[in-house]
């Protein structure tokens, strides 16, 4: 969290420096409409600029999201900068239809139209641009408008994922409509300045993420094919584990990882930890669907073995880490699966490492429970099954109670996100250093 609050301040400070040093005549406004002509300007800039960042975020670039801690990481950032957008571009609407509302109020006197500028003496393209000055800004209030319902659409879980997964791609028409709003409503003396240069950057930079998006481009180049070969309900956990096996495409992972799923005829990739470690000469890999939504509900009534699946990946920093010496694993329910994986791997490639696994869930199915004890026992791993109405919560206190030189670990969290939440916080206030607790913020919407 750390990092995605740093490069979020970052950004933004960053933003309103360079409209700041490019725009000092701000500080000397006199009077309220010239104060809201530079905050127009200001707050279009600030959020065309975090809707550029989150279009670039939104085509899985792995060189970026590696350096924010993982795709996990880079959607968390996603969908902060979504709702800072949200706030930003109603501010943005607010100034512009501020004198408007002053006069209804009574709070400002009607101004008078002065005579229109004939354009002479104006560059040719400041005159094309005042041409279209009516159309960018009715486009822009309409494009607002939209954008509003489909980040709103977004950020209700309670709205099915399909519907999301529809709308959500509108945005980058949108964002082309507002591409054009910008580009015509700056003022034009801002393009030779910073902030023009910045600008044509974001928006040659959004542009191409929104042609990517709009085109079924995203993760082309990790893309893959395969089978469904084996699918066991866990009905303890109400979940599938469902063992696919690559057409050749798939080209391996780290134990960890994750990766987009598409079952069938599914127009809807679902991202789903991997719960097995790559073997070479063994084209495939085991995930674990949990009962969760709309979507993985209906794979129990039709997933079976034959069907065909379009992958894509692998993404995520959530690895194992074979340099930590000392380890303590923690896992909340579904968030087992990426140790499952790291079990895999460590029996298959062992390594001296001292590693307490908490795995914590309300129940367990005995033959998934049976393949992690064994699994753990080979591995050295010391498993500890910790169930809730046997053994209480588990907070970081027992942990600091159970296992010695604790301050020394690198924690590994996956679980529900409160849950990592307090065992952090209680962790780090008796002492571990908060870059040692590594928790998976797997949560996409």
């Amino acid at each position: 969290m750390r990092t995605i609050s740093k490069v979020f301040v970052g950004f933004v400070l960053a933003v309103t420096g360079i409209w700041l040093v490019s725009n000092p005549d701000l500080f000397a406004a006199s009077s309220f409409i010239s104060l809201r002509h530079f905050m127009v300007q200001y707050s279009g800039f600030l959020a065309i600029s975090m809707m550029s960042l989150i279009l670039l975020l939104s085509v899985r670039p792995v060189w970026l999201t590696r350096r924010l801690g993982g795709l996990d990481k880079a959607y968390r950032q996603h969908k902060w900068l979504g709702i800072a957008v949200l706030v930003v571009a109603t501010l943005h609407w607010a100034w512009r239809m501020a004198p408007k509302w002053g006069v209804a109020l009574g709070l400002l006197e009607r101004g008078r139209r002065g005579p229109r500028p004939d354009g002479a003496g104006l560059h040719w393209a400041q005159s094309l641009f005042n041409e279209q000055r009516g159309l960018a800004e009715t486009v822009g209030e309409w494009a607002f408008y939209v954008a509003v319902a489909l980040i709103l659409i977004a950020l209700i879980k309670r709205i099915p994922y399909r519907w999301f997964a529809r709308t959500h791609t509108v945005l980058a028409v949108i964002y082309l409509v507002l591409v054009y709003h910008s580009i015509v409503l700056l003022d034009f003396t801002n393009w030779a300045t910073p902030v023009g240069y910045v600008l044509a950057v974001m928006l040659l930079v959004g542009t191409v993420s929104s042609i990517i998006v709009l085109f079924g481009q995203i993760g082309a180049g990790r893309r893959s094919t395969g089978e469904v070969i084996e699918v066991d309900y866990l009905p303890e956990m109400k979940s599938l584990q469902i063992a696919i096996r690559s057409d050749g495409g798939w080209k391996g992972h780290l134990a960890g990882q994750f990766a987009f799923v598409r079952f069938g005829n599914s127009n809807e990739a679902h991202p789903f930890t991997i719960a097995s470690a790559w073997r070479d000469g063994v084209p495939g890999l085991t995930i674990i669907a949990k009962k969760l939504g709309d979507y993985t509900n209906t794979l129990y009534e039709t997933l079976k073995p034959g069907d065909r699946v379009a992958l894509e990946g692998p993404y995520g920093t959530f690895v194992l880490d074979r340099e930590k010496l000392h380890q303590i694993w923690i896992s909340g329910g579904i968030g087992l699966t990426p140790f499952v994986a790291w079990l895999e791997d460590l029996v298959a490639n062992p390594a001296k490492l001292e590693i307490d696994f908490y795995q914590v869930a309300p129940h367990c199915d005995p033959e998934l429970m049976a393949r992690i004890n064994d699994l753990a026992g080979r591995a050295g791993v010391r498993l500890r099954e910790w169930r809730d109405a046997r053994d209480g919560f588990l907070t970081g206190e027992k942990i600091r109670s159970d296992v010695a030189h604790w301050q020394e670990a690198q924690v590994w969290f996956c679980g529900p996100r409160q849950f990592g939440e307090d065992v952090k916080n209680d962790l780090v206030a008796a002492g571990l250093h908060s870059y040692a607790f590594h928790q998976e913020l797997f949560d996409f919407r």
